[in-house]
């Protein structure tokens, strides 16, 4: 049974009081990531509030990420997904790993020349031709991350047979990156980005600039990409 306490008397409106009230014992882990929720039900019993303010908080929460709804099933605690940032992987290899369906949205798939930061950054000249990837990344069809690719055209089979790993696709070619260096940054999403990952506008995001390269130096892949903060947390062991 978890405590749900509130009071009509303080000057906070009630569905605020059970929100953080909710929030706090799933931040103290008195509510696990990945349960359920009680039933609206349940929780005007718990709480002596009305289904109205009740579903209010509960909505709140949703908007902070901390809960998600599944249609037909209820609300649930949302899980966090740890990454080791030491491990050079692509996102469909690790959705993979965690028993879940990997998926994109296109936003951009064509061949350009690199600016003069991207062809200074995989050593090419500006004149070369790369392939520019753009896409909203999906794991179990929830809007995870936002990602966009760099990788000079010759490194790539045909663009269009790109499927959803790049790093798959640079390994047909024999081009799987082993060796990278990747800057993470905390910072909050844009209109664009918000509504591309299904959040609300300035939620926290985890900025990754991540470069790759072969064991013989030649320059792979640029990417930046923008991930939930409220779904990631990235990790190192230290020693």
């Amino acid at each position: 049974m978890i405590d749900l306490t509130s009071s009509k008397a303080s000057g906070t409106p009630l569905y605020l009081q059970i929100a953080k009230s909710i929030r706090r014992q799933i931040n103290e882990g008195q509510i696990a990531t990945g349960d359920a929720l009680p039933s609206e039900r349940d929780l005007c019993e718990l709480t002596g509030a009305s289904r109205v303010t009740v579903r209010k908080a509960v909505d709140q929460l949703i908007d902070e990420g901390l809960l998600w709804r599944r249609q037909g099933s209820g609300t649930y605690v949302t899980e966090r997904i740890e990454v080791p940032a030491n491990y050079l992987g692509g996102f469909t290899d690790d959705a993979r790993a965690r028993g879940q369906a990997p998926g994109s949205i296109w936003l951009v798939r064509n061949y350009a020349n690199p600016t003069r930061e991207e062809a200074e950054t995989l050593k090419m000249s500006t004149s070369s031709v790369v392939a520019r990837l753009g896409r909203v990344r999906l794991s179990e069809g929830e809007p995870l991350a936002i990602e966009h690719a760099v990788v000079a055209k010759s490194h790539l089979p045909p663009i269009e047979e790109i499927g959803d790993s790049l790093y798959a696709a640079l390994d047909t070619m024999g081009n799987r990156p082993r060796q990278g260096r990747q800057k993470v940054r905390a910072s909050l999403a844009s209109p664009t980005e918000a509504g591309l990952l299904s959040i609300q506008e300035n939620s926290e995001v985890l900025r990754i600039e991540r470069v790759t390269w072969l064991d013989d130096g030649t320059m792979i892949e640029f990417t930046r990409s923008a991930y939930r903060g409220d779904r990631y947390e990235f990790f190192t062991d230290i020693k």
